[in-house]
C-alpha cells in the first residue's frame, strides 16, 4: 500500500468522494451524507490518497456503539480497483474499532456484488443473514455480513 496514504476523511475530500459515489452506486450518497460521515460522533472515516497524484482513490467509514460497529460505506474509484485500497481502509477501520472496544463489525452488500463479497470474505467477514429488498434501483436483497474482532 506504499502508493497510497491512509488519512482521516475530512470535508476537503467530499467533492471527490461524491464523484466516486456517482461512479460506483445506483443510489449515491449526497455530499451532505458524506459530510455527516466525516463529522458525526461515533463514526470513524478514512480515505486512501494516491501519493503520486493526490487523487482520492477510495474511502470508507464505520459507526460504532458499545461493542458493535457497522461499516456504512466503502467505495473505490474505478481507476484504483484491485490495488488494495479497500483492504487498507478496512484494516484501518478495524484497528480503530478494536481500540474502541468493538467486538463485532457488520456490513451489508448487494447480493449480486460478487467482487465486494469476495473482498469481505477475504477480510474475514461471514454471511449472517439476508435483508429482503434492502436496495432499490435495481431492487435487490442485501447479504448481511459479520466479523468478530479479536
Amino acid at each position: 500500500m506504499e502508493a497510497f496514504e491512509i488519512k482521516a476523511f475530512s470535508e476537503s475530500y467530499i467533492p471527490e468522494a461524491a464523484e466516486i459515489e456517482r461512479l460506483c452506486f445506483s443510489e449515491p450518497w449526497s455530499e451532505k451524507a458524506l459530510e455527516y460521515m466525516c463529522t458525526s460522533p461515533n463514526t470513524h472515516a478514512v480515505v486512501a490518497v494516491d501519493r503520486a497524484t493526490g487523487r482520492l482513490a477510495a474511502y470508507g467509514g464505520a459507526q460504532y456503539v458499545l461493542d458493535e460497529a457497522n461499516i456504512v460505506n466503502i467505495a473505490t474509484h474505478p481507476d484504483y480497483r484491485r490495488m488494495g485500497c479497500a483492504s487498507a481502509i478496512m484494516h484501518e477501520l478495524e484497528a480503530f474499532m478494536l481500540g474502541k472496544g468493538v467486538e463485532f463489525v457488520y456490513l451489508e452488500v448487494r447480493e449480486s456484488n460478487a467482487g465486494a463479497r469476495a473482498l469481505y470474505e477475504k477480510e474475514g467477514f461471514l454471511p449472517c443473514g439476508i435483508i429482503k429488498n434492502y436496495y432499490r434501483f435495481p431492487a435487490e436483497d442485501a447479504v448481511e455480513m459479520m466479523k468478530k474482532l479479536n
